[in-house]
C-alpha cells in the first residue's frame, strides 16, 4: 500500500520552527538560511492545502490546527532521531562519552535517568564531571556540555531539552505540622535559601503578591542540592525548579502547596562542539536527553 507522505524536507522544517517557535532558531538548527525554512513552510502548507503559522510581524504563531499536527508528529521524528543514532552506533567498537554539567542538575536529574541509558547501550561509558563554569571558559573539550540556556556561544551547537519553571515545595511531615493553605501562611514558617539565587523568594513573593511578608525564620545555604534536601527534611519550604524536584514530587518527598504563581525559568540545553556535531554517540545522548526531558516534563505539567 502506498503512503502518502508530505515532502520530508518541509516536515522537518516545520517541526523545528513549530518546537521553537521561531523561523530563524529553526535555521540555525537545521543549518540552512531563514528563507530556506520560510520556504519549505510555504511548501508544507501548500501540500496540505492549509496554513502552518499565523504571521504577526516579525514573528510566527501556530495555528491550533497545526499545535495538533506538530504534537503528533514530533514524538516521530524523536522516535527517528533515535532510532538513526541507534543504528549508527550499534557496529561502534566500546567508547567513553565526556559530559559536563552542573552539580545540582547531576545530582538530581541527570544521574537518577543514566541507568536507562546505559541499560540501553552498554558500550558507551558516560563520564560525568561537574562544574559551574560557563560553557566559554572550560578548560577541557567535552562530548556533550549541559548548561542553561538558550545561549549562543562561538563553536557549539545548542539545543534546548527541559524547561522549567520555579515554585515553593516543602515535605508533606511539614504540612501536617503547619498548614499552607494561602501563601500570606508562609510567615509561619522558615524559608530557604541559596546564596547564589538570592532574589528567588523576593521575586516569588513580589508576584503572590505578598512581597512584604516576614517569614518565622530563613536559612541560607551555599548550594542548591543542599537547599532541596533541607526542604525535603522539613526544615523548611524551598523554591523549587520544577524539572528537578519532579522525581521527588512523583515520590511524595516534596509537595507543592500553592498552584502558582510560578516563576519563569532558563531551559536546560547541550551545548555540542562544532567538531563533533557528526558523531554518532553524541547524537544518540542528546537525542537521548531530549527523550527524558520530554517526559519529565510532562511528568510534572500533569
Amino acid at each position: 500500500m502506498q503512503r502518502t507522505l508530505p515532502p520530508l524536507n518541509a516536515l522537518r522544517a516545520f517541526e523545528a520552527a513549530g518546537r521553537l517557535g521561531s523561523f530563524k532558531e529553526a535555521a540555525a538548527e537545521l543549518h540552512v538560511t531563514h528563507g530556506a525554512v520560510s520556504q519549505h513552510v510555504r511548501l508544507l502548507e501548500e501540500w496540505l492545502g492549509a496554513p502552518l503559522f499565523e504571521r504577526h510581524n516579525r514573528r510566527v504563531v501556530l495555528t491550533p490546527a497545526a499545535q495538533t499536527y506538530l504534537a503528533e508528529i514530533g514524538p516521530l521524528f524523536e522516535q527517528l532521531s533515535l532510532a538513526t543514532a541507534r543504528y549508527g552506533v550499534s557496529a561502534s567498537a566500546s567508547r567513553t562519552l565526556s559530559v559536563n554539567a552542573s552539580a545540582t542538575f547531576t545530582l538530581r536529574w541527570l544521574v537518577p535517568r543514566l541507568a536507562r541509558f546505559r541499560a540501553g547501550h552498554p558500550d558507551v561509558e558516560v563520564r560525568v564531571e561537574t562544574s559551574n563554569e560557563p560553557v566559554e571558559s572550560l578548560k577541557e573539550t567535552y562530548d556533550v556540555v549541559i548548561r542553561g540556556g538558550p545561549d549562543t556561544f562561538y563553536g557549539y551547537s545548542m539545543r534546548p531539552f527541559l524547561a522549567e519553571e520555579r515554585l515553593p515545595v516543602c515535605s508533606p511531615a511539614l504540612l501536617q505540622r503547619l498548614p499552607l493553605r494561602i501563601p500570606d501562611d508562609l510567615r509561619q514558617h522558615t524559608l530557604l535559601h541559596t546564596s547564589s539565587l538570592p532574589r528567588l523568594w523576593p521575586d516569588w513573593l513580589a508576584r503572590a503578591e505578598i512581597p512584604a511578608l516576614r517569614p518565622a525564620a530563613t536559612l541560607t545555604f551555599d548550594h542548591f542540592y543542599l537547599t532541596l534536601q533541607a526542604a525535603i527534611d522539613g526544615i523548611g519550604i524551598a523554591m523549587g525548579p520544577t524539572a528537578l524536584v519532579s522525581d521527588d514530587l512523583a515520590a511524595g518527598r516534596l509537595v507543592a502547596p500553592f498552584a502558582g504563581p510560578r516563576l519563569p525559568s532558563r531551559s536546560y540545553c547541550t551545548y555540542i562542539p562544532d567538531g563533533k556535531s557528526a558523531d554518532d554517540v553524541i547524537m544518540l545522548f542528546r537525542a537521548w536527553l531530549e527523550h527524558e526531558g520530554m517526559h519529565s516534563q510532562r511528568d510534572y505539567a500533569g
